[in-house]
């Protein structure tokens, strides 16, 4: 069945991947159009029941947002059969082609994405297009893991301990390490099973198909003095091949873990293309009674006895509190909006950021080769079988976690990830990297063009503690339209955000000068970054004008509803993730997050689901 659907979309490559290059880049569009009538599918045979809420029902609990966050919370709360529960999702369902994990980077230019940008700021991203970056955000059955790279990271067993230190008792990473035990079906080779789960809704697998190149860059990291580890289990810094969440070959996400098994539970409705506009609420009281959203372009109210829980994004639920007159007083008075309570709601936003432009040109054929997978006819085959190129995860292939302070392992913190793609941005012509990193063409045909159809892979640097962080607010022109979101990088007084970036280039050097990389021939493109021409190359200034011109998110943005106790004026939920001052009103999702973590942030996603519904059930003795 999985060839079958697949088909169309190898038979459209074939013909593609036949005619000359030029052609190819003419048709791009026409794939992405493609990729966007996958939608007709759910339409037309869709996987959940819609049917109309009634004026005036009231439900138990409120759901806003299908993310991995509230899929496990709609999942959890209804195994209960007493409990009823309304899941509302801006979104559609998925499609089969969401499932395919070598296409996960044209995912994110379809009706899938809510398509947002960074408002541009100057320090970073001068090279970028109308520089601003790319800040995907999944609009969906299962949110953002219906569109991410399916990395599956949980961080840092000290990231949590630190939000237990900051006055959230209850999220330690003893605390913790039980729910992300419970979540997970760990089915990787190399493991630490004493902190690995085996059972649980969401399958975590190793990726069937590797290229050569990953194998010589695991084991030059080797070389230079880390260790192979499970950095899902004791410890995080060393080298590994990367872990998804995917099963048979195929994109797990939270919608197939946690929706589709009890989409025909009678206790729960879910209702996709709903986007909830405001809460509402007794303002004197301060009381959430329900909420107001649109469906198919009506306005409707729908009812919650006991709660309403936002588990919208990091975006979208500080949105939707500002909009329902939660958050900064001066900022909800500028847009108009009455207040109801003074809270730092988007007042902090903290990113990881990611460097597209340290590249290596290899001497032999190891990495990806677009066209001939996409032309073969075997490689669908494979698919229908779990294996094949098409599992790749979008290029993602080797993750290493170091710490640039030390020359040895010497502290179990790391403040880099290097992410080796067994791939180059050239690969696929500019079609969708491109556009993910938001290079101009003129840019991609300077950097990238010459090293179309050669042998190139990447890897990318991100800093994880950032010291810079930005903040969101409301458009005043279209404040139920896309928030302003202001990523703010690189603006630490201190300049070590930058820093910390270029010590990071500096060991990605020194693996590629390790014997396996060397065996292919490893070579650093050299091709300065288009508006940093004048610096010399490989220069510390080099790497920071480059730095600064070209750089990315990894959407990995949290606590723009920051956890923490009353006290602390930058918080707005507490440790049982209610909102502070208002009555029957949780956020669940990682906007609570109240620091960057070393993370791939859906782990961390869905274990705070599994937290906020037991969170929930005791609250209401359920």
């Amino acid at each position: 069945m999985k060839t079958l659907k697949f088909i169309p979309i190898g038979i459209l490559f074939l013909i593609i991947s036949s005619v000359d290059c030029r052609i190819y880049l003419l048709l791009a569009e026409i794939v992405n159009f493609l990729l966007e009538l996958t939608r007709i599918q759910p339409l037309l045979f869709p996987q959940y029941q819609q049917s109309s809420i009634r004026e005036n029902v009231k439900f138990d609990f409120i759901i806003v947002g299908a993310s991995p966050s509230g899929s496990v919370v709609a999942n959890r709360l209804t195994e209960n059969p007493d409990v009823n529960v309304l899941l509302l999702e801006a979104g559609e369902e998925p499609s089969f082609i969401t499932d395919v994990p070598f296409v996960a980077g044209f995912l994110e230019f379809t009706s899938y994405n809510y398509g947002y940008k960074s408002v541009p700021q100057d320090g970073f991203c001068k090279g970028c297009i109308d520089k601003s970056m790319e800040l995907f955000h999944g609009k969906a059955l299962g949110g953002s893991s219906i569109i991410n790279y399916m990395l599956f990271i949980r961080g840092n067993p000290k990231d949590f301990d630190n939000w237990a230190d900051l006055g959230n008792p209850g999220w330690s990473y003893k605390d913790m390490l039980p729910y992300l035990k419970k979540l997970e079906d760990a089915r990787v080779k190399v493991k630490d099973s004493q902190y690995r789960g085996e059972g649980g809704p969401l399958t975590i697998s190793d990726i069937p198909y590797r290229t050569k190149s990953v194998h010589h860059f695991v084991n030059a990291c080797i070389e230079a003095d880390y260790d192979y580890v499970d950095y899902n289990g004791r410890k995080q810094i060393g080298v590994s091949y990367v872990q998804g969440t995917i099963r048979d070959g195929a994109r797990c996400s939270a919608e197939k873990a946690y929706l589709r098994p009890i989409r025909n539970r009678k206790n729960l409705v879910i209702q996709t293309n709903s986007k909830v506009t405001k809460i509402l609420m007794n303002k004197y009281t301060k009381t959430v009674f329900g909420v107001e959203y649109l469906h198919n372009g009506e306005r409707h109210e729908v009812f919650a006895e006991k709660e309403v829980i936002l588990s919208a994004g990091v975006f979208n639920s500080p949105q939707l509190l500002m909009l329902s007159g939660i958050g900064p007083k001066d900022h909800l008075e500028e847009i108009g909006i009455p207040l109801i309570k003074d809270l730092p709601v988007g007042k902090k936003m903290y990113d990881h950021a990611a460097f597209p432009a340290v590249i290596y040109e290899l001497n032999s054929n190891a990495v990806i080769d677009l066209i001939p997978i996409l032309a073969n006819p075997q490689s669908y085959i494979e698919y229908s079988k779990g294996t094949g190129p098409f599992t790749n995860l979008g290029g993602c292939e080797a993750i290493a976690y170091i710490n640039t302070n030390t020359t040895k392992n010497l502290t179990d913190i790391p403040n880099i990830e290097l992410l080796m793609l067994g791939i180059s941005f050239s690969t696929d012509f500019g079609i969708a990297f491109r556009k993910i990193f938001n290079i101009p063409s003129e840019t991609f045909d300077i950097l990238f063009g010459p090293l179309i159809g050669k042998n190139v892979y990447q890897v990318i640097p991100t800093l994880i503690y950032p010291k810079s962080f930005g903040w969101i607010e409301l458009n005043k022109k279209d404040p139920e339209g896309a928030p302003l979101l202001y990523s703010n990088y690189f603006s630490d007084p201190d300049n070590d955000d930058i820093k910390t970036l270029i010590q990071g280039i500096r060991e990605i050097e020194r693996i590629n000068r390790m014997p396996s990389m060397q065996k292919l021939g490893a070579k650093m493109v050299d091709t300065p970054v288009p508006g940093c021409e004048h610096y010399k190359f490989d220069s510390d200034d080099y790497w920071e004008c480059a730095l600064r011109t070209l750089i990315a998110s990894y959407y990995h943005q949290v606590a723009t509803c920051k956890m923490g106790p009353k006290s602390d004026p930058e918080t707005v939920v507490n440790h049982k993730l209610k909102v502070h001052g208002i009555k029957k009103l949780r956020v669940i999702d990682n906007s609570i997050i109240p620091t960057p973590p070393a993370s791939h942030t859906v782990a961390m996603a869905y274990a705070i689901g599994e937290k906020g519904a037991d969170l929930i059930k005791s609250s209401w003795n359920l």
